[in-house]
This record gives C-alpha cells, structure tokens and sequence, in this order.
C-alpha cells in the first residue's frame, strides 16, 4: 500500500511549486552559502530535492548538486525546470532511507521536511539521517529542517494550520498530537496537476532538540547547532523557540 506521501506527490508538481511554504529559495540558498563559505568546489547532496528549487539556485551560484527524491513526478519536473534554465544537474529517483552514496560530498541538505518526520517510524526517520551521513565525507556538513517538537507543546497546530490558510493552496485539518509519540496526525486537502481535490491521512513527527542532537551524535556529529527556521531568512541569530513551527539544524563532524 502506498504511503500518503508517496500519493501526495503523484501529480502535484507545478501546484507545488506554487505553495507559500516553497517561496524562500534565494534567502535559503544565501545561507547554505555562508556555511559553506561559498567554496564552489564542494559537492552538494540535495535530500528530497522535490522539484528542485534549492539544487537549481545553488547551481546557477556555481556550485555541484545532486538531487535526490522519492517522487518520480517531483524529479520529472526537476529536470524539465533546470532544462528551460539550461542547466545541467543530475537528478535521480532514490530513496532517502537508503541512498546509495558513499562519503561522496562535503554537505547535505535536506530542507521543507525533505523526507525526514515524515516516516511511518522513528526508525524509518533515523535511516533518513543515517544515510544522509553515510553520503558525506569525513568533514561534511549537513543542514536540515524539521518540525519543532516544541511548538505543539504550547500552541494548537490546527490553529496555526487555520491561520497559513491560503486561497488555492494546500490545507491541512482535523490535526490531532499525540503526547506520547510526537505524532500530529492530520487530513491534508490538495488540488493536484490536473484540478482534481485529493485528501489524504498524514502523520508527521516533530522532534525536540535534545532528541535531534542525540541522533545526530549518534552518527558521529560533533558540532550540533539549532535554531528557528524562518522561511527565506535562515539565520544563526535566530535562537529556537516555542513559537518556531520548525527548526534548522546544521551539523558538522
């Protein structure tokens, strides 16, 4: 059976790329920037790259990207978006539970839940960081976005949803927390590619700090640093908070 992100994905590519929350591209990419202080010479791996948007901007600044995603559609108009831009990047259909490199580059990016908390299991999700790691080399970077374990604690995450509200975009309701798992467990209601209305069962996972710098040590991570995700303004001054709906890590062996 499939799982809802796999059917979420299946024809909501151009729709997609319409939606609020993918509209930080250039703010984002200038950080990644910084952290890797534009050292063009540096492989970048692109972890559910979607339709990408990040892998494309980074490659017109001049650096070496591979994208990786799960959907066939979200990868198919990867492709078609660097060829009208008259790029060349190698995108490719993988799993990110089990990609299939080897120390191979010196920063990963996984960002919008790129893959990551959205796994069935917490086990699912750590082979999701596993691999990602098992990618870099020896000195790699990695920069991630997730949702904030926190934030749920202290506000309604229907309320929030109610309030991102937006005419034509994607919308999710009757969110329930589950306490015990860290769990929200949701109807999401999209207009896919072709204007048909699709709802689908999600469950996500949202992490606290202390869990995300636990795994992160467990993969050999020495240097853990969180912050609040701000959408298009990603920055080490933000320090994370309750009111972060989600949380950029940047880890360093």
């Amino acid at each position: 059976m499939k799982q809802w992100y796999e059917s979420l994905f299946e024809n909501y590519a151009h729709k997609y790329d319409k939606e609020c929350f993918v509209q930080g591209t250039i703010g984002e990419c200038d950080f990644i920037e910084q952290e890797i202080t534009q050292d063009r010479s540096l492989k970048i791996l692109d972890v559910g790259c979607g339709t990408g948007r990040h892998a494309i901007e980074l490659t017109k600044r001049g650096y070496s990207v591979t994208g990786v995603d799960l959907s066939e559609n979200q990868i198919k108009r990867a492709r078609e978006k660097a060829q009208e831009e008259g790029l060349t990047i190698d995108f490719q259909m993988q799993d990110a539970r089990n990609l299939t490199f080897d120390g191979e580059f010196d920063l990963a990016i996984m960002l919008c839940e790129g893959g990551f908390s959205l796994m069935e299991t917490d086990e699912m999700n750590f082979e999701i960081l596993k691999s990602a790691a098992k990618a870099l080399k020896d000195k790699g970077k990695f920069i991630f976005t997730t949702l904030n374990g926190l934030f749920p604690l202290f506000h309604s995450v229907n309320e929030f949803y109610e309030s991102a509200k937006k005419e034509g975009q994607s919308q999710c309701k009757d969110c329930s927390f589950d306490l015990m798992t860290f769990r929200d467990h949701n109807t999401t209601v999209i207009e896919d590619d072709s204007g048909n209305k699709r709802e689908l069962q999600c469950n996500e996972r949202y992490y606290v700090p202390s869990e995300i710098t636990w795994l992160l040590k467990t993969l050999g991570f020495k240097k853990i640093d969180i912050f609040g995700a701000k959408l298009g303004a990603f920055s080490r001054n933000d320090k994370l908070t309750i009111d972060d709906f989600e949380m950029l890590v940047v880890a360093e062996r």
